[in-house]
């Protein structure tokens, strides 16, 4: 190579790593995240992970005053970041996505402010308060083309993953026959929830029912996901006033079955339990698989053979933690889970609105076609 050309080869080699090193700077980006409401508790969990470096709290949305102050000084976090609405805060930040840590009927809201925009929407189960506002709320995500994600705590347990793939995978127990879920803890008034988050929990409203809106939809959820995004044939309800000096206003405990061609589901639901609980009986033709919790899953084949006991790891990253798979898939880096999808999630709504009404009514109610 002549002597002249190496300083411009030197040159422009510089000029690509250059370019090169500049477009992955930019592509891992922490993503600019918003937060419209803090009145519901789970938000704790994306307060105090800024630390994982991948997103980033650019507004929060918050009219108490004294509540954002209180979770602010928890996390570390300025008052700067307070913003009195979630029109200001979007103009003002300009977030990518937006997470929703407000009541179920304010879903909707959110999803009409952020969707003209472009920002993508992350809210905490169920996806809304009625088939009527999922509805308006499908529209505008797809009109607009963002993400409308829905966030269950039960989508990143390892017990679920596993046990999705022996059912539905290895096919290990046979065609699924009778799915029981079991879902609630003694009652959010009795773990001792904070007041702003009570509030709203217990209103028929803001939270569309009690626990059968509040522990229901992890079962509908987890059944359709199962049942590959098969709806229902029909759905009946029963709840219970068990503690009405308690919860005058809503249900505490609720049982839904849900009736498929050949399965069926039953969902347990409960501010009444005398423990915390999110657990899975999936019972096939010819064995039966059972998440017991996050980690825990036993196995039992066929009525010969014995069950096994199984410790699985968490999913691995982004499908371990909520707010890294919502940076990952705004960034195009992973498709959607189905379990936080929108069609699986317009389902579980529906199923919702029919066990409400069947409660309600006292009665069946069928699923139209």
């Amino acid at each position: 190579m002549p002597v002249s050309l190496r300083p411009l080869i030197a040159l422009l080699l510089l000029v690509v790593l250059g370019s090169s090193a500049g477009a992955q700077t930019h592509a891992s980006a922490p993503l600019r995240v918003g937060i419209a409401g803090l009145t519901h508790t789970h938000v704790h969990g994306l307060l105090g992970r800024a630390q994982r470096g991948d997103l980033v709290i650019v507004g929060i949305a918050e009219p108490n005053r004294e509540l954002a102050e209180r979770f602010t000084k928890q996390h570390g976090l300025s008052m700067k970041l307070v913003y009195n609405s979630l029109e200001e805060m979007l103009t003002k930040t300009k977030p990518q996505a937006v997470t929703a840590f407000g009541s179920i009927y304010e879903h909707l809201g959110v999803v009409q402010a952020c969707a003209p925009r472009g920002i993508h929407v992350m809210v905490e189960k169920p996806l809304a308060v009625s088939l009527d506002h999922a509805r308006q709320m499908e529209a505008l995500a797809r009109k607009h083309h963002i993400h409308l994600l829905t966030n269950y705590e039960t989508t990143w347990y390892g017990s679920n993953q596993r046990a999705y793939q022996l059912v539905n995978q290895e096919h290990a127990i046979g065609d699924i026959r009778k799915v029981v879920v079991h879902d609630g803890h003694q009652g959010p008034k009795e773990i001792g929830v904070n007041q702003e988050f009570l509030s709203w929990l217990t209103d028929p409203v803001q939270n569309g029912g009690g626990a059968l809106v509040d522990f229901g939809c992890y079962g509908a959820d987890l059944m359709t996901w199962l049942m590959h995004g098969e709806r229902p044939l029909a759905v009946t309800a029963i709840t219970q006033h068990l503690k009405p000096e308690v919860y005058p206003k809503v249900d505490d405990d609720a049982t839904i079955v849900l009736t498929y061609p050949k399965a069926q589901a039953i969902i347990q639901a409960s501010w009444n339990w005398p423990y915390a609980r999110k657990d899975m009986e999936v019972y096939g033709q010819t064995g039966a698989v059972f998440a017991l919790d996050r980690d825990h899953l036993r196995i039992r084949r066929s009525e010969q053979q014995p069950a096994e006991e199984l410790t699985v790891p968490a999913p691995p990253a982004p499908y371990d933690d909520p707010f890294a798979y919502l940076a990952a898939v705004v960034k195009g880096e992973v498709q959607e889970n189905v379990l936080s999808s929108l069609p699986t999630n317009m389902v579980v709504v529906e199923i919702l609105d029919a066990a409400c009404q069947s409660a309600k009514e006292g009665r069946t109610v069928t699923l139209k076609p």
